[in-house]
């Protein structure tokens, strides 16, 4: 089974406390052997979900949206970053040099054609720019691939 992850970046600390077993309840449903989880590790759900996998046994493959995505994340996460990535099964690029939004929204959707089922931590409202998780939903929406949206019942981002 292949489950991709997309989600919120900059979530409070009360809310990723909430995520992060929604998230390693919903990588227990699947047999570790055969669970391989599909991430670009940005900072948030996206390194919460290949952390659970690995956690539960599975295997993590990395979408990389663009030659300059690591250093257009936070520097405190470049450790979990690396990390993430030496512990990768496989890598996936895009090939795109930029680090913008048409490029994180290009690696999305390289995401979602490589899964069987999104995880999508939202809380279903639009996007806050091109590329958010309200975009990466609706493409995953059209390509018929399976979403399950984990929310906290009443928080907010």
């Amino acid at each position: 089974m292949r489950v991709g992850i997309t989600g919120h970046r900059g979530l409070s600390q009360a809310v990723e406390e909430l995520v992060r077993p929604m998230l390693a309840a919903a990588v227990a449903e699947h047999d570790p052997a055969e669970l391989v989880g599909v991430s670009c590790i940005a900072d948030g759900p996206d390194s919460w979900f290949a952390e659970a996998v690995l956690h539960h046994g599975g295997r993590i493959e990395v979408v990389v949206p663009a030659l300059g995505y690591r250093e257009s994340l936070p520097g405190w996460h470049h450790p979990t970053y690396d990390r993430l990535m030496r512990q990768a099964a496989d890598l996936h690029e895009t090939g795109i040099r930029d680090s913008d939004s048409q490029a994180h929204m290009s690696g999305s959707e390289l995401l979602v054609c490589l899964v069987d089922e999104l995880l999508a931590v939202w809380d279903g409202k639009p996007a806050r720019g091109y590329g958010g998780t309200a975009d990466v939903v609706a493409y995953a929406g059209r390509q018929a691939t399976a979403v399950r949206i984990l929310w906290p019942e009443g928080a907010s981002r």
